[in-house]
């Protein structure tokens, strides 16, 4: 049989695959074969749907808390759905006999490819090729194409392709499985359909349209329905293609003209020829793959992994005002419900920063917008200026669920939203960082400010003073490290506070004496004093913090050092460590291991606060002491890894970052990709391998790639200039792809470089060729 497809299926570098049908994996496969365009997320369920599939259909920022205790992402109606049944018989992976099945991801195109050969219970060949895709030319659009050939004998086909409105959100442990919509109307007319779903909150109103046609030899028939039945020759080819639009609104005020305005776009889409949409479709992904793609030259595996977790990024990528963020699982699945975590500031954002700031500076937008809601959280608690939740959805409410499962499996209680405070620091940080790369003042005299304030003020209440030792310390908390609750000075939380509120400090001044008519603007609105701002500043110098004399270790919190150290003396194939088989789970809090870098996020965050040997000796202690629970820790200790010189494990910790999904290591990819592992492996090919970072700043490189690979290249975004990167471990070549100041400075090996003319590609050395020329241009 012709492979339909076949020009999809070339450049392996580029190409996820699935050689065959495997039952057990198919959840699985669903995850890591996502389609997705920022706006909408589709799991990549069969066209099928058969037995145990789990279908998701996601729209970014449309959440529902009916029924559930807390809000969840909806899953809504599937609109890939297409079931062909040969003289009464299911085509269908769970029914019929496969012979041989395939399907390949092409994430360069964002396409979908499937090829299936099925055998029928008459010993009768069937063959069906598919390719489907999310448009990032038009969000609101998705196509599909089924080819269907009957290579045995004449068959009579049925086909049903409507939208499927009988998907749920998957049950979690307190809760059965729950449908989060109703369905407000249904139709068909013109050659298409239409479905209309509310959610049950009655928060938003989705539409969906969608046609049909097929083509039999030189025929285009536009189907009148859904359901029909066609007769085929043996060997007659039948393609199918289908098209459909979805959007959604908030207000029933205006159904009417979003429903016309709808039919208008889709109209005109659907009677547009299907190459044509794809052509737009795969040149709006060469664009963005122009900005976001990350090359490592030697090392085919390491490369097509790497472009995988990249992919994954880019399909969950969305700026809509603030309207959504990115979820701890992307769009592609309902793990930890989608609601979004530090996850997104602290490990997702620097990719979105460097790449694409648009949707970096969405994600702060949607912090901003439910900044009313963060400071109504802090008064309830009895504290001052903004408290952002643990867990968001869509209003900014605190939506962490009661109850979880530990890890022996039994059922605990969850406290991260009583006493992970840490957050709110976290998306200050995010916003100055934005600040830092983009220089977007305008953003900061809208929104940054006024979150930097608010959180400094939430800080400022919430520490304590201790007269004892002429301290403020923040007591009940839990920091990154969750094997520890309820613990007294968290070091990451202090460090992180006292620099909210030292940076909020210095923002306050600096933006009185630049921008007086903003500031007093901004006094006004929220009504600043200032004796707030000596305040903060007071506070923050004397925050507590606990140190080894000698060796400068820091102590994760109060008592830390005292507990019982225990020796983790097995790895597994990854260099994980094993847990320890004679600890029980509700006793590691006794002890001092830790599920993931807590104290070491420091280096990470603030490399210039902490000495290289500082650095090192904290690495060494904390390191030996991770269990690396949690997807979120192996990327980041293979940062500081890079930074202390341990570039053996580094790598290894990379590697793990690298297929946490790919290769399901952690056991439930099923239930959506790890953004945090994502973004945090992008962090340590960059902020990693290739030694970027922004030390007082400026930008800085200094790369210590592994000798495996040959060059690494990479785009960079800063301050308004697009920067082409290729480095080795002795040369950078730098090319300004876009300039926007006068000159672009940045530190290379150590040394100063001055960049100022676009579209030359400048050579930098470790050792330049003579002291009057440190770069040559070409």
């Amino acid at each position: 049989m012709i492979e339909r497809y076949a020009d999809w299926l070339e450049d392996d570098l580029w190409l996820i695959k699935q050689a065959q049908y495997e039952k057990e994996l198919q959840n699985i496969r669903e995850s890591q074969f996502a389609l997705g365009n920022g706006y909408i997320g589709t799991r990549a369920v069969l066209e099928e749907i058969p037995h145990g599939a789990m279908p998701g259909t996601y729209l970014s920022g449309v959440y529902d808390r009916m029924t559930s205790q807390v809000a969840e992402l909806v899953n809504l109606p599937n609109p890939f759905h297409f079931s062909v049944t040969v003289n009464g018989e299911k085509v269908d992976v769970s029914t019929m006999d496969v012979l041989n099945h395939r399907r390949i991801l092409n994430m360069r195109r964002a396409v979908l490819v499937r090829h299936t050969q099925y055998q029928d219970s008459k010993r009768r060949a069937h063959d069906y090729q598919s390719l489907r895709f999310l448009s990032l030319d038009n969000r609101n659009v998705g196509v599909m194409q089924v080819q269907f050939t009957p290579c045995a004998a004449a068959c009579s086909i049925d086909i049903n392709t409507g939208i499927d409105t009988s998907v749920y959100n998957t049950g979690t442990l307190t809760e059965g499985n729950k449908k989060h919509f109703r369905i407000k109307e249904l139709g068909q007319f013109e050659h298409a359909g239409y479905l209309v779903v509310e959610t049950f909150e009655k928060r938003h109103i989705i539409l969906y349209r969608s046609g049909f046609y097929y083509e039999l030899g030189k025929k285009r028939i536009f189907a009148k329905d859904n359901i029909f039945t066609l007769r085929l020759k043996r060997g007659e080819a039948v393609t199918f293609t289908k098209i459909f639009y979805i959007t959604h609104f908030n207000s029933e005020r205006e159904f009417s003209r979003h429903k016309t305005k709808a039919l208008k776009k889709f109209k005109k889409i659907f009677h547009t020829p299907f190459d044509t949409l794809l052509r737009r479709h795969t040149q709006a992904w060469r664009r963005v793959w122009d900005k976001a793609d990350v090359v490592i030259e030697g090392t085919a595996n390491i490369q097509t992994n790497l472009r995988f977790n990249l992919y994954h990024l880019l399909i969950c990528a969305h700026h809509d005002t603030g309207f959504s963020s990115i979820g701890a699982r992307t769009l592609s699945g309902e793990g930890y419900r989608g609601h979004i975590f530090w996850d997104g500031e602290i490990f997702v954002f620097p990719f979105y920063l460097f790449t694409l700031p648009e949707v970096a500076k969405n994600m702060l937008l949607y912090r901003y917008q439910r900044l009313d809601e963060a400071r109504r959280i802090a008064t309830e608690r009895g504290y001052e200026g903004a408290m952002f939740p643990w867990e968001s959805a869509g209003t900014g409410e605190e939506e962490t669920p009661t109850w979880a499962k530990d890890l022996d499996g039994s059922i605990v209680k969850i406290h991260t939203h009583t006493f992970e405070h840490h957050i709110t620091a976290d998306i200050a940080y995010a916003v100055y960082q934005y600040f830092l790369i983009t220089g977007d003042l305008q953003f900061m005299k809208e929104c940054g400010y006024e979150m930097l304030f608010e959180s400094a003020r939430f800080w400022a209440s919430r520490v304590a003073y201790n007269r004892r030792r002429d301290v403020y310390e923040i007591r009940n908390v839990i920091g990154p490290d969750e094997f520890h609750v309820n613990v007294n000075n968290n070091a990451f939380t202090n460090i992180m506070a006292r620099w909210n509120m030292l940076i909020a400090a210095q923002e306050c001044s600096r933006l009185k004496k630049t921008c007086p008519r903003q500031y007093y603007i901004l006094k006004k609105k929220i009504g600043l004093q200032l004796k707030e701002t000596k305040d903060w500043r007071q506070k923050a110098l004397k925050m507590h913090l606990i140190h080894k004399r000698r060796s400068g270790v820091i102590e994760q919190f109060d008592g830390f050092f005292k507990l019982r150290d225990v020796t983790l003396t097995e790895v597994d194939e990854n260099g994980i460590p094993f847990f320890p088989s004679h600890l029980k789970t509700k006793d590691v809090n006794k002890t001092q291991l830790i599920k993931q870098a807590d104290t070491v996020m420091l280096f990470y965050l603030f490399p210039e606060l902490f000495s290289r040997l500082m650095q090192k000796n904290n690495y060494d202690f904390y390191i030996r002491r991770t269990v690396h629970k949690s997807s979120l820790s192996a990327p980041l200790n293979a940062v500081v890894a890079c930074t202390c010189g341990d570039l053996p494990r580094a790598y290894s910790l990379f590697n793990v970052a690298l297929r946490a999904d790919i290769s399901n290591l952690y056991g439930n990819t099923k239930e959506g990709m790890h953004a945090a592992s994502l973004g945090g492996t992008w962090l340590a090919v960059l902020f990693g391998f290739a030694g970027v970072r922004v030390i007082k700043g400026r930008l800085c490189i200094h790369p210590q790639i592994p000798r495996s690979w040959r060059r690494v290249i990479f785009s960079l975004n800063w301050r308004g200039n697009v920067l082409r990167v290729a480095l080795t471990n002795d040369t950078a070549r730098i090319a300004i792809v876009h300039k926007k100041e006068k000159q672009v400075v940045i530190s290379l090996f150590g040394r100063l470089y001055s960049f100022t003319t676009e579209g030359r590609e400048y050579v930098c050395t470790k050792r330049p060729v003579s002291r009057r020329h440190p770069f040559q241009a070409r």
